[in-house]
């Protein structure tokens, strides 16, 4: 059941169903409001639950509208493609095998058969990104669940269209973006901590804040600098 309310001009959709508590959403690149409420709660009482979360609100929007976003890939010769932060020019050459992807000085060499669509060049490269988190992850892994007393069961790398990983408390699983090879090595960190820390404390509370600052003083330092990249050129839907 879908039901829109409007809070002093912004339009907020509301999605009852069978949850036990409400959430609060706002997703780019607009800043589209959605609120995931349970059934048995009164629309009444979810829009005193939304007027308290006007000015969140804003803040979110207006830091989504004014992120820098990527001009769409078109996956042609020197086009400007980023790995670990550092900017490559993308350079195709005709190869009549498997694809392959090949750093070479300033250069990001995708040999592929003359014939491949934009498409298939864009899923050879969504792939190439999604092995080189896989090889940076291990030793991270290694690293902060011995400092911060966790265990992941499992950790899976995607595409991610609204967040920059995710972690479910009660399976112990951790999902990260895929995009993330592109940025500076240590925004991976940073967003696994983040989620490691949804271990221990599932919510964005003040123990949440507590646990950042005491594993990680400067994590604010790495969220600013991952919020102020560009992210993905893309149409969103929900």
């Amino acid at each position: 059941m879908v039901t829109q309310i409007s809070l002093g001009g912004i339009a907020v959709d509301v999605v009852q169903k069978e949850i036990k508590n409400i959430h609060l959403s706002v997703y780019p690149p607009n800043g589209r409001v959605r609120i995931s409420a349970p059934m048995r709660m009164d629309i009444d009482t979810i829009r005193v639950f939304a007027i308290a979360k006007l000015g969140w609100i804003k803040s979110q929007q207006k830091k989504l509208r004014e992120q820098v976003r990527e001009t769409p890939r078109e996956y042609l010769d020197r086009e400007s493609h980023y790995v670990w932060g550092k900017r490559y020019l993308l350079k195709i050459e005709a190869h009549d095998a498997a694809p392959v992807v090949e750093l070479k000085h300033s250069k990001m060499i995708l040999r592929i058969r003359p014939e491949a669509s934009k498409e298939k060049k864009e899923e050879v490269l969504e792939a190439w990104y999604r092995e080189q988190i896989k090889a940076a992850l291990p030793p991270l892994l290694v690293k902060w669940e011995q400092l911060m007393g966790v265990k992941v069961e499992r950790c899976f790398v995607q595409k991610m269209r609204t967040k920059w990983g995710s972690c479910s408390y009660k399976t112990g699983n951790v999902r990260l973006n895929t995009d993330l090879a592109k940025k500076p090595p240590e925004c991976l960190e940073y967003i696994l901590v983040h989620e490691l820390a949804h271990l221990l404390e599932p919510t964005h509370n003040q123990r949440f804040i507590t646990l950042m600052d005491q594993f990680m003083p400067k994590w604010k330092f790495y969220k600013e600098q991952l919020n102020r990249l560009p992210v993905r050129h893309e149409e969103w839907s929900y």
